[in-house]
């Protein structure tokens, strides 16, 4: 059978990937044709276009280049129209695919989707033209299912993703790693600013400025895929501040610490049973319109799947070297590190075990065959 995924961001791309690989083990004579990055496209199949050339952050950004949004959109229409598959598999990424979902439906496509868009923490209104526009929606987290029921709307749990890609990967020699990188033996706080070009520059320079502060300590920034070396480089300005691009999991594995930027990352190293504080400073005007609409506790998944706050949440002016500094020192505290380890293997428990994204490609196989039956 034929598929055509849509996936955006860092994230998407390996969630496309791993369901690509549950795909290809139902159906082995596959065509998949996808939107994504290198980690699909290192599964097979045929990309169009790489998340790279579509990444923008926050209503502003999003705004200044409605333009090129817009010519995307066109053009994946036209390109869903002459591959003509027998489904279509958007993946996050709401924005742009609840607009290309609802022309599909209107065309007789068939439309699923795998990881919901974020309607239960903004525009719950959206909720009646997933309904519309949507087939079968495939949920990564626990409270989706619940909250799509209160919408007399009936979606799949298969667990999340990140379960498996954390635990299928071998464990790295940590010696090895550390002179290789040339880390030295100094205990590890791993800095993870982002995947954008904005958010990086946000949040970056905060984070660097508890440095000097922290000499028994050796500071790593990870680099994101998305971005080059050469971004980076003028943000390094202190001896024991090291970079590493493209090894988040292998440097998570490994780190006493770290400070992330709120989204995918927070619950990646939350499975890494690292202690960590959440860093958001957003884009002036994008950060009013979204406290506007947005009706969350909390911004980070591991708070928001909890229910409670497990882990500090430093926001716009907030996130501050004097407040930072404190926080930090509080998940480097023997006693607090110890309670956070007890609260993420409660975590774990809630996201379901291993499969999920074998579990969704099987449902998505069947539900499209026995429709062709």
């Amino acid at each position: 059978m034929k598929y055509y995924i849509i996936a955006g961001e860092a994230s998407g791309d390996l969630h496309g990937s791993n369901l690509m690989k549950g795909i290809l083990k139902q159906d082995t004579n596959a065509n998949i044709r996808f939107w994504g990055g290198d980690l699909m496209q290192a599964v097979g199949g045929e990309l169009v276009i790489h998340y790279k050339e579509r990444q923008f952050m926050g209503f502003a950004e999003v705004i200044m280049n409605l333009r090129k949004i817009s010519g995307h959109i066109k053009f994946c229409k036209k390109d869903i129209e002459s591959y003509n598959p027998d489904v279509i598999i958007f993946i996050d990424n709401s924005g742009f695919n609840l607009r290309i979902a609802k022309w599909a439906k209107e065309n007789n496509y068939k439309t699923h989707y795998h990881i919901s868009p974020q309607v239960w923490a903004s525009r719950a209104s959206r909720v009646e033209k997933i309904k519309r526009d949507v087939d079968a929606m495939y949920c990564i987290l626990p409270f989706e299912k619940a909250f799509y029921k209160t919408y007399n709307y009936d979606v799949h749990f298969v667990g999340h993703p990140l379960i498996d890609a954390i635990a299928d990967r071998p464990q790295i020699d940590e010696n090895q790693f550390r002179d290789t990188h040339h880390l030295g033996s100094k205990p590890i706080i791993a800095l993870l600013p982002g995947s954008r070009k904005q958010e990086i520059t946000k949040m970056l320079g905060v984070m660097l400025s508890l440095v000097d502060d922290y000499k028994d300590y050796q500071f790593v920034i990870a680099g994101a895929p998305s971005q080059d070396y050469e971004f980076y480089k003028g943000f390094i300005k202190q001896n024991n501040v090291s970079f590493i691009s493209n090894k988040t999991y292998d440097l998570l594995s490994i780190s006493n610490a770290a400070l992330v930027t709120s989204g995918t990352a927070t619950l990646e190293t939350a499975l890494y049973k690292v202690p960590q504080v959440i860093c958001y400073k957003a884009n002036a005007i994008s950060y009013h319109i979204a406290k506007r609409i947005i009706t969350l506790k909390y911004i980070s998944l591991v708070n928001l799947i909890m229910d409670r706050e497990v882990v500090t949440e430093l926001i716009q002016g907030d996130l501050n070297k004097t407040k930072l500094k404190q926080e930090l020192n509080k998940i480097l505290d023997s006693d607090n590190r110890e309670k956070l380890f007890m609260d993420y293997y409660e975590l774990e428990e809630k996201l379901g075990g291993k499969g999920a994204s074998d579990k969704a490609a099987k449902l998505i196989y069947e539900n499209i065959l026995n429709s062709k039956n």
